[in-house]
C-alpha cells in the first residue's frame, strides 16, 4: 500500500482527503512542487523552496506559522521511509487553500505530498535521443504567474496529449509572442556554436529548478549561458538542444521536424551535473 502525507499525518493513499469545494479542484488555486530524492537527500532543496515560497507570496497565501521548509522536509522523507523509496523517489508537494468560493476563502492553506519509487534509468542520460514538435493549439501569457508551477496546467497537459497522440517524446509550448516557452515538463536549452541559449522567464517559462542550477552554477566553471528568446526557426538553427527538470536532469533532443541533433554538448553537461 502506497501511503501519503496530508497536512502533515501519513495516510492510506487510497483515503479520499479532498473535499468538492476544493479550490484547487474548481479553480486551479494552488502551486505544486516536483522533487527528487536520492538517498535521503531533497535534490536542489534550497531551490525548490525558495521557488515555492516566492510562489506562495506572489499569489496572497496566507502562510501557516507552522508550515516552513524544514517541516516540510522532514514530511517528505519520512513518507518516503513509509513507501519503502528513500534511496530514490520522485516526491509531488501540492500547496492549496482548501475550500470556499471565488471571492470567500472558507478554510486554510493545506498540503499534500506524494512520492513514488523511481526508476534510475529515468534519471539516466538517454542514450535515445528525444522527438519533439511544437503544441498548435495554445499559448501561453506572459505575465507574473506564468513561470509559476499551478494547478491550472491545461495548456501543458493538453500539449502532453497531443505529443502522445502523434508519437513524440515531448511538445514545445509557445508563448503569446509565437515564441519558445518551454515543454510540457521542461525547460529548453538550444547550442548554437559555443553558446548555450535558453529562453528568459520573461518568456512565460516556468521558473525551473534545474534551470537555475544551469545558469548559476556553469558561470563558475567556465561556461556561458545566456538567455534569450528563442523562436521556431532558432531551434531548426541550432547545434543542439536538450531539455531539464528536476527529476529527469538533462535529456537531449535527437529530433525536431526535419532537423536532427548531436549530443556532445549536453553529454558533458551531464556528466559536470
Amino acid at each position: 500500500m502506497n501511503f501519503i502525507c496530508f497536512n502533515g499525518k501519513l495516510l492510506p493513499g487510497h483515503e479520499p482527503v479532498l473535499l468538492a469545494d476544493n479550490r484547487s479542484y474548481r479553480y486551479g488555486d494552488g502551486l505544486f512542487e516536483t522533487m527528487k530524492v536520492i538517498r535521503g537527500n531533497i535534490m536542489l532543496e534550497s531551490f525548490h523552496f525558495d521557488r515555492l515560497f516566492t510562489g506562495l507570496s506572489l499569489l496572497k497565501f496566507e502562510i501557516e506559522v507552522l508550515f516552513t521548509a524544514q517541516k516540510i522536509s522532514r514530511d517528505i522523507l519520512a513518507l518516503c521511509k513509509k513507501n519503502n523509496c528513500f534511496g530514490r523517489a520522485r516526491i509531488r508537494l501540492s500547496v492549496f487553500r482548501g475550500g470556499g468560493g471565488l471571492y470567500e476563502l472558507a478554510s486554510q492553506m493545506q498540503y499534500l505530498v506524494e512520492c513514488w519509487a523511481l526508476d534510475e534509468a529515468a534519471t539516466s542520460f538517454n542514450e535515445n535521443g528525444l522527438v519533439i514538435d511544437i503544441f498548435p493549439h495554445a499559448r501561453k501569457s506572459c505575465d507574473k504567474f506564468s513561470n509559476l508551477k499551478t494547478s491550472s496546467f491545461l495548456p501543458y497537459s493538453m500539449a502532453a496529449i497531443y505529443a502522445k497522440d502523434n508519437r513524440l517524446n515531448d511538445c514545445g509550448v509557445l508563448n503569446t509572442h509565437d515564441r519558445i516557452a518551454d515543454t510540457t515538463n521542461a525547460n529548453v536549452f538550444i547550442v548554437k556554436g559555443n553558446m548555450i541559449i535558453t529562453p528568459p522567464l520573461s518568456e512565460g517559462c516556468i521558473s525551473g529548478v534545474m534551470r537555475r542550477h544551469i545558469l548559476t552554477t556553469f558561470p563558475a566553471s567556465g561556461i556561458s549561458v545566456y538567455e534569450k528568446p528563442l523562436e521556431i526557426k532558432d531551434l531548426e538553427g541550432a547545434d543542439e538542444v536538450f531539455l531539464t527538470n528536476a527529476v529527469k536532469g538533462i535529456k537531449w533532443v535527437k529530433e525536431f521536424r526535419n532537423k536532427f541533433y548531436t549530443c556532445k554538448s549536453a553529454s558533458e553537461i551531464f556528466r559536470m551535473l
